[in-house]
């Protein structure tokens, strides 16, 4: 194990302390569609005055959540981004972003401001 894969500790005194690595953190398993609570809003902080349509509350694997910003960007024919676990669609989208959700079968989408 290197020292660069240990997470939050640096060294301990402890003989029997075990570090914790990236690796052992457990893989999150994607949520099925028709339970995931997705709330579809729009920001303006910090963006310059631009407006994005953020997508918020999916619960899954980073390849799952890349997969469905690929399909809202096209959808939507925008560009956007994946940032911590949110998906950001440039411009206001909200309205085809529901529905698209919806014809998905995802489970709960709410309309935010």
């Amino acid at each position: 194990m290197s020292k660069k894969n240990r997470i939050g500790v640096v060294y301990s005194t402890n003989p029997d302390f075990q570090y914790q690595t990236d690796d052992d953190q457990p893989l999150q398993e994607t949520l099925p569609l028709d339970r995931q609570r997705l709330t579809v809003r729009i920001d303006r902080s910090h963006r310059a005055g631009k407006q994005v349509t953020l997508v918020t509350g999916f619960v899954g694997t980073d390849d799952d959540l890349d997969a469905l910003a690929r399909l809202l960007k096209g959808r939507c024919g925008v560009g956007g981004s994946v940032k911590e676990g949110d998906i950001l669609i440039q411009g206001d989208f909200r309205d085809r972003i529901v529905d698209v959700l919806k014809q998905e079968g995802y489970g709960k989408v709410t309309k935010g401001n």
